[in-house]
């Protein structure tokens, strides 16, 4: 691999903790890759379900692992089943800096800002008990689409999706416990994943977008409760989008920098800011895996509200309830007796969602412009549910429906939306099986097998 690193570049790194440039160097021209992956834990308690994966955890979370190869993921079923996400190993740090940083046996609401194409999302559900809320936020409408997806393939009934400009969170006035913001940056972390990405370096870059991570901050700092956590991240190695973003955070809001337990062995660089800020450095040439740096704060109580300087909040008042409760045995009997869950008319669609939510919802949807809420169970029409493809996705799906299970080759021309040759007795609406993971629904009616995967998720790739 022949990487070509901008002078001006390497001369910005001079100095900052951690930085040795021959080994840096060399980490860039080698042609090893790393792969890895993060194994969704509602999915795959069956160890045989982890056979193509290494025995070589990666260090910092449980769940994730190295592969020896890159396969083809397009062509694995149980990546379409949310059995697992390919996730690059320093960001999944990120459940470490949880661990020690909130207490996850408590309900917490999480909102995760920056949050397409759904990694950090995915991770955090996974982390959460199931009374907690996650709320994702992509402020790019196109994007959504994206992380809307991996959510769903995920299958967790707590989480809401959300397209909003940072700003629109300040009306929330600290009603967050913990705030994940992997914020945009210039992504020099990421060259050996992609070296274009290098053309598009520069220092006047960096600025630009240094000040772009101050305002995010800025406009989202006020819906963290006080003492509550803030998670700060970045795929960049300048030190004006780490380590004097997270001063700022200590020295000029007064917010306290939360020191990680690390291990000797990680090989993770601990980095101090000039302010006495805390940070977390990721070299690939000590790492296995791609630069990245984060740091925690608390929010303390006597820390400056920038909000309730400069502009008045705006006030909580409710458009109405646009979740109308239902109740019919019929629904019941598509999910598992004991998640807690309710159902909920929103528009022409059947929402469940654990009760504890329907308030919050609510008063998210007075503020924001949500794309999800809760688990989308399908359409009810003429006293029949007509089953969506994220209820069969969602891990609180009744384990007692109708199933077929099928082969790896029948799961691909499923996936593609080809026709099954698979003639069940049985009528009307039952799952598609592959091991032990749902891919979706088909509909038996006399003569024919009906595919009902999305048309807009089928595979293309032959």
């Amino acid at each position: 691999m022949d990487i070509r690193l901008p002078e001006s570049f390497l001369n910005s790194l001079e100095g900052a903790t951690g930085f040795e440039r021959g080994a840096f160097l060399e980490a860039h021209d080698s042609s090893r890759v790393v792969t890895s992956i993060r194994f969704n834990p509602a999915k795959t308690n069956d160890p045989s379900l982890k056979a193509f994966a290494t025995d070589k955890n990666v260090p910092w979370c449980d769940e994730g692992y190295y592969l020896t190869q890159r396969p083809s993921f397009t062509l694995d079923p149980e990546f379409h089943a949310g059995a697992y996400y390919v996730q690059e190993a320093s960001s999944m740090f990120l459940a470490e800096a949880m661990r020690q940083s909130v207490d996850l046996k408590k309900p917490q609401k999480v909102l995760d800002l920056c949050a397409a194409p759904g990694g950090k999302s995915t991770l955090i559900q996974s982390l959460l008990s199931k009374d907690s809320l996650l709320v994702s936020n992509e402020v790019i409408r196109s994007r959504t689409g994206i992380l809307t997806e991996n959510l769903i393939k995920w299958g967790g009934a707590n989480s809401v999706v959300t397209s909003n400009d940072p700003a629109a969170f300040s009306s929330l006035r600290s009603y967050f416990d913990v705030i994940v913001v992997d914020a945009p940056c210039s992504g020099s972390g990421l060259f050996r994943k992609d070296p274009d990405a290098i053309k598009e370096w520069s220092t006047d870059n960096v600025t630009l977008c240094s000040r772009r991570q101050q305002r995010i901050l800025a406009d989202v700092q006020s819906a963290l409760r006080p003492g509550g956590v803030l998670i700060y991240s970045t795929c960049s190695y300048s030190e004006a989008e780490d380590e004097e973003i997270a001063d700022m955070l200590t020295n000029e809001w007064g917010w306290d920098p939360v020191a990680l337990n690390l291990r000797e062995e990680w090989n993770i660089i601990e980095t101090k800011g000039k302010q006495g800020s805390v940070g977390y450095r990721f070299y690939p040439d000590k790492i296995m895996g791609e630069g990245f740096f984060i740091s925690v704060f608390r929010k303390t109580e006597n820390g400056i509200d920038l909000q309730a300087t400069e502009k008045k909040q705006k006030t909580f008042h409710s458009k109405g309830n646009q979740f109308q409760p239902i109740e019919t045995p019929t629904l019941q009997r598509w999910i598992k007796n004991d998640v807690g869950i309710s159902f909920f008319k929103w528009q022409d669609q059947i929402i469940a969602m654990p009760e504890m939510m329907m308030h919050e919802v609510t008063e998210l949807s007075s503020f924001l412009y949500l794309k999800k809420a809760g688990v989308n169970m399908g359409k009810w029409i003429r006293d029949e549910l007509i089953p969506s493809h994220e209820l069969a996705m969602s891990t609180i799906l009744s384990d007692d429906l109708p199933a077929i299970s099928i082969d790896r080759h029948s799961a691909l021309q499923y996936l593609r939306m080809e026709t099954l040759d698979l003639h069940p007795s049985e009528k009307g609406w039952m799952l598609i099986r592959y091991g032990q993971l749902p891919l979706g629904f088909v509909k038996s009616v006399p003569g024919r097998l009906n595919n009902h995967y999305p048309r807009e998720w089928r595979i293309l790739n032959k």
